[in-house]
Order: structure tokens, then C-alpha cells, then sequence
């Protein structure tokens, strides 16, 4: 079995692309190393959790956030800066999967395998 601590993700694109996919990489990722706690309200976090956890976070944002948020330097201020950044997704999101749900028809695709891949493309 591969390490998992070798596996990574796409870090977060300053065009908002991946926010919603990267919120959940990052909470997964946070609970694994044990650290999920440095980004919730009202945390006992040590200084060296928390300095792990915004070098983690650092390294998975676009260079662009980066030198934006150069000067925070608690794990869940940046997680809040970036939640009041691209928060908005969500009823941008939403309201378009409903809307492409609703469009969904299996007669308009040659192949259950192309329903199946737009489907899937919906859901998530």
C-alpha cells in the first residue's frame, strides 16, 4: 500500500475552480495527520500543530494566496479568510447541478457509460 503521506492533491487555484473538491481534501487530509482541530473555532491547538498545519495549508493554496495571506500566521484565520473568499461557490453550485439534474435525460447520450460519467459529474 502507498504511502499516504506521499499521496497529494491539487492545491487550491486563485480562479475558485476547485474550492469545493479542495475544502474537502484538506479537512480529510487535517483529520489524518490529526490536526483538523487547528481550523475550528475555539481550538486548544498547540504552536507546533498550528505551524504544521498552516505549512500544510501554504502548500497546497495557488502562489497568487500565498503572498495574499504572507502574513497570517494561524491555520484557522487563513481557513476563515479563505471561507469568506470563496464561500459564495456554493449558491453559485447548486442551483446549476439542479438544473443540469433536472435536464438529465438517458435518451440524449449514445452509451450508458456517457450517462453514467454525467451523471457522476452532477452528483459531485
Amino acid at each position: 500500500m502507498a504511502n499516504i503521506e506521499n499521496q497529494k492533491f491539487i492545491a487550491l487555484d486563485i480562479s475558485e475552480k476547485n474550492y469545493l473538491s479542495w475544502v474537502l481534501d484538506v479537512k480529510l487530509h487535517l483529520s489524518v495527520k490529526k490536526l483538523r482541530h487547528t481550523i475550528e473555532e475555539e481550538n486548544a491547538a498547540t504552536n507546533e500543530e498550528r505551524a504544521t498545519a498552516l505549512i500544510f495549508l501554504r502548500h497546497h493554496i495557488d502562489d497568487g494566496l500565498k503572498y495574499e495571506y504572507l502574513t497570517v500566521e494561524n491555520p484557522l484565520e487563513m481557513w476563515q479568510n479563505l471561507n469568506d473568499r470563496f464561500e459564495h461557490l456554493k449558491a453559485i453550485v447548486l442551483p446549476k447541478a439542479l438544473n443540469d439534474w433536472s435536464q438529465l435525460r438517458f435518451q440524449d447520450f449514445k452509451t450508458v457509460s456517457e450517462y453514467n460519467s454525467t451523471f457522476f459529474k452532477i452528483v459531485s
